[in-house]
């Protein structure tokens, strides 16, 4: 009882912490034209909601590319249009196509700040609390710190809550996917991580290791027995959950040109100024045998 009572503080810390920084000001606030990753996120709430969904990585009179046009993977985008349904029930003029541009006041920005705290509690923070209760080899007190640690790590806190980006949604579908293929589960840790792909490209530098980690399980089970098996099963979740993704994308060659060329621009360089990212939380995870406390 006493280690889920200081595993509860710890989390109460990381929220306490997370909520005080993000009482403070943004990154590009009251500064026209571009107004910052705030306005960016807002932004792609006003596009997916007013849009058609074949409309949203096109160049139009409706949505300039250039004024923080969507260049982030699909999922990202469902995030944004599930976000504007309930900024539509709060205030319609939140996401009303044009005339919310630049968009600031402090019932906006509460509400902004709220959706990436319950984006953590859904998703990242019970991701951090389950993988340090499965570290094994060591003491409550152990993992109860690198808990502390992991949940208060500033970079991803500044950004998120500072700055303002949802980084540890992506992060913690990748989390999830680590437990997931730790604990054998590795239909549902490849589809943890392919939802994390899919809504963050951010993460294909996180691919590799699952790649060559999945892969040896295959060659570890024997190529021409459980390991095929396993392997086909593997190809075929990565598949599904790719085509679940881009589904309203890849009916038309062109559609599904125009977001990989969003994701990827390499025409104009792939280094963007303005571009932030903490990959640094998942590196840094302490490494061990999990077990659960």
């Amino acid at each position: 009882m006493e280690k889920w009572y200081l595993m509860t503080t710890v989390v109460l810390i990381g929220l306490t912490v997370r909520w005080t920084v993000s009482l403070n000001s943004y990154s590009g606030a009251g500064k026209p034209p571009m107004f910052g990753d705030y306005e960016a996120q807002r932004h792609w709430q006003e596009i997916t909601f007013n849009l058609p969904i074949k409309q949203w990585y096109f160049n139009s009179s409706d949505n300039n590319l250039l004024y923080w046009g969507l260049d982030y993977p699909p999922l990202t985008a469902y995030h944004s249009l599930l976000c504007a349904y309930v900024a539509k029930v709060i205030n319609p003029d939140w996401i009303a196509l044009h005339t919310s541009r630049g968009y600031e006041s402090q019932a906006h920005k509460l509400f902004m700040r709220a959706t990436v705290l319950i984006a953590d509690l859904l998703i990242y923070i019970p991701a951090v609390v389950l993988y340090c209760c499965c570290l094994k080899e060591m003491s409550t007190k152990k993992k109860v710190a690198n808990a502390l640690c992991i949940l208060l790590y500033p970079g991803l806190i500044l950004i998120d809550y500072g700055h303002f980006q949802y980084n540890s949604v992506s992060l913690g579908f990748a989390l999830w996917g680590i437990l997931g293929v730790s604990y054998h589960w590795d239909l549902l840790g490849s589809l943890a991580f392919c939802l994390a792909l899919n809504y963050k490209q951010m993460e294909l530098y996180h691919s590799l290791p699952f790649f060559c980690f999945l892969l040896g399980k295959c060659f570890k089970k024997g190529l021409k027995g459980k390991g095929l098996v396993l392997l086909i099963k593997l190809a075929c979740t990565v598949v599904a959950s790719f085509v679940l993704c881009w589904l309203p994308f890849v009916t038309e060659k062109e559609q599904a040109l125009q977001v990989l060329r969003r994701l990827f621009p390499v025409d104009r360089g792939l280094f963007e100024a303005r571009a932030h990212s903490p990959i640094t939380p998942l590196c840094s995870l302490p490494c061990g045998r999990w077990d659960f406390l």
